[in-house]
C-alpha cells in the first residue's frame, strides 16, 4: 500500500512538472512563435502582391518604363525623373578584420516615394517574411529590412501615415512628409503630436547615431529593450542603417558580419562614424543581425551573414515608382 502511495505521489509530481513545462513552452511559442495578426493591411501599391509570375512581370515593366518617363538602370544604379538609386559595395581591412558594407545613396524628387510595407501585408507579432520577397510583392526597386516591430510589443509604430501601435518605450526615428528625418524620445513626443508634424514613418529600434551632423553619445552599453534574449549590441555585428544627407536625400547602410575572412561586422561607433563620414547629418540603427539585407532590381546584393540566407523580418522600407 505504501509502494502504491509512492508510486501515485511520483507520477502526479511527474505530472504537475510536465503541465508547467507545457505551459511555459507554449507561453513562449505564443511570444515568440505564433503569428498573432492584429491588422489586415490593403496593399495600395502593388497591382497583384500574391502572384509570383505578375510581381516578376511587373518588375520587368518597372525597369523600362514608369508612369514619369525612360529609366536608366544597371545592377548597381537606377535613375527616373522621380527618383535615383547608387549602390556601392565596399570593402576594407584583411583577415579576420574584413569589413565589407554596402551603400545606397538615394535622392527623391518626393518623399512620398519612400515607403514602408508589413510581412503578409499585415500588422501583428511574428509574422514574418524574407525582405526580397515583401519587396517583390509591392513591386519594390530597392529596400533594406526594418526595426523587427513585431519581435516586441512596446514602441510607437506609424507606417505610411497611419498608427498602429502606441506603447512609447524607447528612442525612435521618424520620416516625415517634408523629405527630413529626426530621432525623438517616444516617452517625450506624443504619437499625435508626431502625426501633426508630417510624420510618415517611425522606427521604434535604435539607439540614434548621429543628430545635427555630430555622433550621439557613448554606445558602451546600449540595450534596445528587455525581451527574452536581449544583449548589448554595440560589439562587432552585421547592421542595417538608415540616414539622411538633406531633405530627400538619404542615405541607407547594410554591413555584413559574423562571416570570417569575409566580413566581421561594425561596432556601434564604426557604424555611426560611416554615416558622418557620408554626410548624414541624421542616422538611425535598425534591426540587425541576421536581419540586415539590402535589395535592389529584383535581387539581395549583401550576403547575410556570409550564407546567403535571409532571415524573416516583420517590415521593410522600400521605393517604388
Amino acid at each position: 500500500m505504501k509502494r502504491m502511495r509512492k508510486r501515485t505521489k511520483v507520477i502526479l509530481i511527474i505530472a504537475i512538472l510536465l503541465a508547467i513545462l507545457g505551459g511555459v513552452a507554449y507561453k513562449l511559442a505564443d511570444r515568440y512563435l505564433i503569428e498573432h495578426v492584429e491588422v489586415v493591411v490593403q496593399d495600395t501599391h502593388s497591382s497583384d502582391s500574391g502572384a509570383d509570375a505578375d510581381s516578376s512581370q511587373t518588375q520587368t515593366q518597372t525597369q523600362d518604363q514608369t508612369p514619369s518617363g525612360q529609366v536608366e538602370s544597371d545592377d548597381w544604379n537606377y535613375k527616373s525623373d522621380t527618383q535615383s538609386v547608387s549602390i556601392k559595395k565596399v570593402q576594407t581591412g584583411s583577415g579576420d578584420d574584413t569589413v565589407t558594407y554596402y551603400v545606397a545613396d538615394v535622392v527623391l524628387q518626393d518623399a512620398s516615394s519612400l515607403l514602408t510595407a508589413f510581412a503578409k501585408d499585415s500588422f501583428g507579432t511574428n509574422i514574418v517574411q524574407n525582405t526580397s520577397t515583401i519587396a517583390e510583392n509591392h513591386d519594390a526597386i530597392f529596400a533594406i529590412n526594418g526595426d523587427y516591430y513585431g519581435f516586441r510589443d512596446t514602441g510607437v509604430v506609424i507606417r505610411n501615415g497611419e498608427l498602429y501601435r502606441d506603447e512609447p518605450a524607447r528612442e525612435g526615428f521618424a520620416t516625415l512628409s517634408d523629405g527630413t528625418m529626426m530621432s525623438y524620445d517616444e516617452e517625450e513626443v506624443s504619437s499625435s503630436e508626431l502625426l501633426a508634424q508630417g510624420v510618415t514613418n517611425t522606427f521604434s529600434f535604435g539607439p540614434a547615431l548621429v543628430k545635427d551632423g555630430e555622433i550621439v553619445g557613448d554606445f558602451s552599453s546600449v540595450k534596445i529593450d528587455t525581451n527574452f534574449g536581449n544583449r548589448s549590441i554595440q560589439n562587432a555585428n552585421p547592421r542595417t542603417g538608415i540616414g539622411m544627407i538633406s531633405p530627400n536625400h538619404y542615405v541607407f547602410i547594410v554591413v555584413d558580419g559574423r562571416s570570417s575572412g569575409y566580413s566581421r561586422g561594425m561596432t556601434l561607433d564604426e557604424f555611426a562614424q560611416l554615416f558622418v563620414n557620408l554626410g548624414a547629418t541624421e542616422a538611425y540603427n535598425l534591426d540587425g543581425g541576421g536581419s540586415s539585407t539590402m535589395y535592389f532590381m529584383g535581387r539581395v546584393v549583401n550576403d547575410p551573414l556570409g550564407k546567403g540566407d535571409e532571415r524573416g523580418v516583420s517590415d521593410i522600407i522600400y521605393l517604388t515608382e
